[in-house]
């Protein structure tokens, strides 16, 4: 599955030594979550809890839902994005699909033989080092995980993210961002990242920036094109992803589905 490129926006500094402050908000197609920048990483981890689909609330024949951390792909000139996640998908014959992968941009997702199930708990980690860069993932449910390190020629490493997204495909058209899978609400909790220099921080360290990212269909916004990729063209199967407040320590935040309004 291709997922749909991404470029940056202004982000604001949220203080770790203070309850965290609001980072700035970008308007994104198929993102929703936080991303931190301003300097260049070496690793991050997060958890989450693999939300359960309710596949009855919009009238898309299928929709997918991701959620990942990630280095890189998000600034203007980024060319790759080093992710792994979980995917839920409602496919057309009305079976729901939890699945695991990681993906190294330019080239396409790789699904992970971790099986996935809602409810379970997940544990995430990229890390890179020169051109290697090492994907994890461990269901601590079932006590199972997945770890590779494959070459890549130029990781990005100018970003961190944690995101819920509208995962994109390949079409006679061009890319196109699938429907949001209803999800619900996921949590991401215990987000660290880790500079080149060895800091270790939380998504409202001092030490970068974060932007909060706010996923928003054609349907709902109304407007040009958002920063993070291409809009759906379906208005009727619309959905926002709300990212909240980011809790006081900085390590911990959720997103939240919501059907999009009819034109």
């Amino acid at each position: 599955m291709i997922r749909a490129a991404v470029v940056a926006t202004v982000a604001a500094l949220a203080l770790a030594t203070q309850p965290a402050l609001a980072a700035s908000t970008a308007v994104s197609t198929n993102w929703s979550g936080y991303a931190v920048s301003g300097t260049t990483y070496k690793s991050l981890s997060g958890t989450w809890v693999q939300p359960t689909a309710n596949c009855t609330s919009t009238s898309a024949a299928t929709s997918s839902s991701a959620f990942w951390i990630g280095l890189g792909g998000n600034s203007t000139t980024s060319n790759a994005l080093e992710q792994t996640g979980t995917e839920v998908d409602c496919l057309a014959n009305g079976t729901v699909r939890y699945s695991a992968w990681y993906e190294l941009l330019p080239a396409g997702s790789v699904k992970v033989a971790l099986k996935i199930h809602a409810g379970d708990r997940i544990s995430a980690s990229v890390k890179v080092n020169g051109t290697a860069v090492t994907v994890s993932l461990k269901n601590a449910t079932t006590g199972k995980s997945f770890t590779k390190t494959l070459r890549m020629a130029a990781p990005d490493i100018t970003s961190a993210e944690w995101i819920a997204e509208a995962p994109s495909t390949l079409t006679p058209g061009g890319t196109a961002v699938l429907p949001l899978t209803d999800f619900g609400t996921v949590s991401f909790k215990s987000a660290k990242a880790t500079s080149t220099a060895g800091h270790i921080g939380t998504i409202s360290d001092s030490a970068w920036t974060a932007t909060k990212i706010q996923l928003e269909s054609e349907s709902s916004n109304r407007g040009p094109g958002g920063p993070y990729g291409p809009y759906t063209a379906d208005a009727t199967t619309g959905a926002t992803a709300t990212p909240s407040n980011l809790t006081k320590d900085g390590s911990a935040f959720a997103v939240t589905w919501n059907q999009a309004p009819a034109l």
